[in-house]
């Protein structure tokens, strides 16, 4: 594929559009493809990767039934954050995509894609672990895997590894409540 329309064409080898179930109602959204991604031409697949992976098996879902993806689809030089313009740039794909996808769940994984969807300047710290309305989408923030790889208690009460697993279990029962029901069950939108 060609694309022009900002710099990180021109320094990719693969666009990353996303992977997974594509009527998933359960949708994970990162910041922007790495090296392994773009060697590979899938999200989430180097280190940070098979840590989502692993979380999302310790909560019981499996990672075919969800869809993931990034904000931007090209992977922005030495892994840095995506700039504001590249954001932009890719975000007719990304909406489309949530458009298609249809998920009844979206999860934004750490700051950029919170920021991002969420139209906020809060960082993922005061964030995550809420829910929020994104066009009639329950949205939760939650830690990037590749912030918590940094720390290496899982167990601790309050560490980020540890509020994340309170996270992803909270996702995992409100997943459930949606496939069973249809509905989110007792969610209050901050």
């Amino acid at each position: 594929m060609v694309c022009s329309g900002c710099v990180l064409g021109s320094t990719r080898n693969s666009v990353v559009f996303g992977d997974g179930n594509e009527s998933a109602s359960l949708m994970f959204i990162g910041e922007g493809p790495g090296e392994n991604e773009d060697e590979q031409g899938l999200p989430f697949v180097g280190k940070a990767g098979q840590l989502l992976t692993q979380i999302l098996n310790a909560a019981g879902i499996d990672r075919k039934d969800v869809y993931i993806t990034n904000i931007v689809k090209c992977r922005p030089p030495g892994n840095r954050a995506p700039l504001p313009e590249e954001s932009a740039a890719c975000d007719p794909i990304l909406q489309t995509q949530i458009l298609l996808i249809r998920p009844a769940i979206i999860v934004l994984l750490g700051s950029s894609p919170t920021k991002w969807l969420l139209k906020t300047t809060e960082g993922i710290s005061k964030l995550r672990g809420r829910w929020f309305n994104w066009r009639g989408v329950a949205v939760m923030p939650m830690f990037h895997p590749s912030y918590l790889l940094r720390f290496a208690d899982a167990k601790k009460q309050g560490s980020p590894k540890h509020l994340s697993w309170i996270d992803i279990q909270e996702v995992k029962r409100q997943w459930e409540s949606v496939k069973a029901t249809g509905e989110l069950e007792g969610v209050r939108f901050d």
